[in-house]
């Protein structure tokens, strides 16, 4: 399936809050929808002005999003029906082209996501509370592992 990551601008915001909607109530049926209403808020008031945000477009239609803070993912979301096709590989491989080694935070409970960071290769560092919302978060490392011909340089 063919599809494009390229850098957000201001009119994908519309597409940006749908993949986040749609992908967070299937992997975060935990949340509150008060919590997801003050997010709904925070996204383009707080998290895309201070990320830097690349999207994944198909037909002309944002099918998803990562916003990275430095190296670290402070989101990815991919709309439901485009789960399992390589649109968060895509945009995680962005990521690793940007910034080789990543870190992210996931909900112990977002079996979605926990399976797809680990079939990336993330590995868990260790666990916090998310205070807001009082559920178990992981942080997870993905360490690019170096070429085995570099070992005798």
């Amino acid at each position: 399936m063919h599809h494009t990551i390229r850098p957000y601008t201001e009119g994908d915001l519309s597409g940006v809050l749908s993949a986040w909607e749609n992908a967070s109530r299937v992997a975060h049926p935990f949340l509150t929808e008060e919590f997801l209403e003050t997010e709904r808020q925070n996204i383009p008031q707080i998290y895309l002005p201070m990320a830097d945000t690349w999207v994944a477009e198909r037909n002309g239609r944002v099918i998803g999003f990562i916003s990275l803070l430095g190296n670290e993912v402070g989101a990815i979301f991919v709309e439901p029906e485009y789960h399992g096709v390589g649109v968060g590989t895509a945009l995680m491989n962005k990521a690793r082209a940007l910034h080789g080694d990543l870190e992210v935070e996931v909900f112990a409970a977002n079996a979605i996501g926990r399976q797809f960071y680990g079939r990336y290769g993330f590995e868990l560092l260790h666990e916090t509370m998310h205070e807001e919302t009082g559920n178990k978060l992981l942080r997870l490392k993905f360490t690019h592992l170096p070429h085995q011909n570099n070992k005798h340089k």
